[in-house]
């Protein structure tokens, strides 16, 4: 029987290029995705990956979804938690909902699929690939939501890892710089609304092919961590060890903006 593996957020970006990487790879892969039908129809007819629609954010419908991809292509080998939003807002004007929201898919949506899958992958020593972020180790500017999604996977799956270290199964993290994806043009503002978002970047743009062949590559050694920020040992270096200069003047360069003062009432 083929191994079998499910990338989240897999029809679209990071995530397509790591479906048809895994399936070049003699995978049988599954390709969830919760948005447009007709964009993850055309992705099927154009590699033969099948998808499977529901919200990473509800945990009933990972359960079904992942129950649904098990009776099709059989137990899951390797799950690789890739669906993610952003957005960009100041915290002060972020609402609420904002937070519940990118907390929901970015972190909630990774615990959601493990959970389901853990069986599975227990029963087969598997491999749980799970995508963060730069910011996951040095923030950026007006994204603290997505900023504390990235923290929050690193604090679950660093202590899962050590959680199963005798259970034959493998947790990598893996930490993308600038990547060209479509992630900004649905990024959301502090209101909850959607507005398209100019391109960051501090070097060279990675591909979501560069990026994906890397992270295959990692998984065939079962790394525990893959850095691909182009600025991955700048930022790392100046936010542990020297944040006043860090903050001064890598974070704005980072964001793609100058920090804006918060107004005392």
């Amino acid at each position: 029987m083929a191994r079998v593996a499910l990338v989240t957020g897999g029809s679209r970006g990071i995530g397509a290029a790591i479906s048809v990487a895994l399936k070049a790879a003699g995978y049988t892969v599954a390709a969830n995705y919760a948005g447009n039908e007709e964009a993850a129809n055309a992705f099927t007819a154009e590699t033969g990956i099948p998808t499977y629609k529901w919200s990473v954010a509800e945990y009933d419908a990972c359960a079904a979804g992942i129950k649904q991809v098990e009776a099709d292509l059989g137990p899951v080998d390797v799950l690789v938690n890739n669906a993610g939003i952003t957005h960009r807002s100041s915290f002060a004007e972020t609402e609420l909902a904002v937070f519940q929201r990118v907390m929901a898919v970015n972190y909630f949506g990774a615990l959601h699929c493990t959970q389901a899958a853990l069986p599975s992958l227990l029963a087969r020593g598997g491999q749980i690939i799970v995508l963060s972020s730069l910011s996951g180790f040095s923030p950026l500017l007006y994204r603290s939501a997505y900023n504390a999604s990235k923290h929050a996977l690193h604090g679950l799956f660093e202590t899962l890892r050590y959680e199963l270290k005798d259970s034959g199964v493998s947790v990598m993290l893996v930490c993308p710089g600038f990547t060209a994806t479509d992630l900004r043009k649905n990024a959301l503002v502090g209101d909850g609304s959607v507005a398209p978002q100019p391109p960051l970047a501090m070097g060279k743009v990675a591909s979501p092919q560069d990026v994906a062949e890397a992270i295959y590559l990692a998984a065939l050694k079962r790394k525990r961590l893959l850095i691909l920020s182009n600025v991955d040992w700048r930022a790392r270096i100046l936010a542990r060890f020297f944040p006043r200069l860090f903050e001064r003047v890598l974070l704005p360069r980072l964001s793609g903006m100058k920090p804006q003062r918060t107004r005392r009432t």
